[in-house]
């Protein structure tokens, strides 16, 4: 509705210094031109926002003016009452100034709505947390955590996917976590920010020299780039293999399921297809979860290299002998 975009808009402006028209279009998921009339609709209802031009321009409310539109909606009080505290938050030490901030929050509410706050908190709860947890060990987080806060220059040892260790000084702009991985967003010298994994970073100082942030680097759309650059870049490892019904069950989760689902269906009821698992190192490992009912028909490193396992375990075993006959 216009009347909750409005008031999202104000709000934005107010925690905000200053916002171009394209970023608070994408902020609130609509054109360049809405947010022009939205701001058109402000103005004649009071609200003294302005705009300037130039490189340094945006739109910005009148210094000192505050809006006391600070009431939530049914969903906005919905969503606040599914906030959890998933493992992020326990990595950088924060799970309980979320729970303390949680109740400030819920303390400031107006106590009309304060009623509706406990009406879904009984009703919806998020567990973020895994059956099995698998999470990397990260041991400088705290150290980058704080340099990423204080716009300190770090002395970063990383090793790298393929094991090689490196040593530069590094600008970290920010922590990001996805699927619970850390990864750091940092920039050295004059080259454009890089992205490095948390748990290879293996020393971490912080050293006492600041930098400065670009002003209009942007987070949230950095990310969403470089994510998009990784998919289209990533390294290909393509594994055919030759599938049993259980196997291709266990191997969908890891593969493109459109492509297994096209793949013909052989008179045994096996399929023959071309997997990307990205690296020799992941196929092997993935490989090794399903257990049996696939081979591994390309390449021929692969399928050595998983030869020489099965023939070890079985030496290690003694042979096809059954336990029971070895007794």
């Amino acid at each position: 509705m216009r009347a909750d975009r409005l008031v999202s808009l104000t709000l934005l402006l107010q925690t905000r210094p200053k916002l171009t028209a394209g970023e608070l279009a994408r902020e609130l998921q609509v054109s360049e031109r809405t947010i022009h009339r939205d701001l058109d609709a402000l103005s004649g209802a009071g609200v003294p926002v302005y705009a300037t031009r130039g490189a340094a321009g945006g739109v910005a409310l009148m210094e000192g003016w505050r809006t006391q539109l600070t009431g939530f909606t049914r969903t906005e009080l919905h969503a606040l009452a599914a906030v959890a505290a998933p493992g992020a938050l326990d990595d950088l030490g924060l799970t309980s100034a979320l729970r303390s901030g949680l109740v400030k929050l819920a303390a400031s509410l107006p106590a009309l709505q304060q009623p509706a706050l406990e009406y879904a908190r009984q009703r919806l709860h998020v567990d973020a947390s895994s059956w099995f947890p698998e999470r990397e060990a990260v041991p400088h987080l705290a150290t980058l955590r704080d340099a990423v806060w204080q716009d300190r220059r770090v002395s970063l040892t990383y090793r790298d996917f393929e094991g090689k260790p490196s040593r530069k000084v590094v600008d970290p702009y920010a922590l990001v976590i996805k699927a619970d991985r850390w990864y750091l967003v940092a920039r050295t010298g004059a080259e454009e920010p890089r992205v490095y994994r948390s748990a290879r970073v293996e020393g971490a100082r912080m050293r006492p020299e600041t930098f400065v942030r670009p002003a209009r680097f942007d987070l949230p759309a950095f990310w969403k780039a470089w994510c998009s650059r990784f998919a289209e870049k990533r390294a290909q490892y393509e594994v055919t293999l030759r599938l049993t019904p259980e196997a291709l069950r266990k191997i969908r989760p890891r593969a493109d399921g459109v492509r297994l689902v096209a793949a013909p269906l052989a008179a045994d009821g096996s399929k023959t297809v071309v997997v990307d698992f990205e690296r020799e190192a992941i196929a092997f490992g993935q490989l090794c979860d399903v257990g049996t009912g696939f081979e591994v028909l390309a390449p021929e490193a692969l399928r050595t290299r998983l030869l020489k396992l099965a023939t070890g375990i079985l030496a290690a075993h003694g042979g096809d002998t059954p336990p029971s006959a070895a007794a």
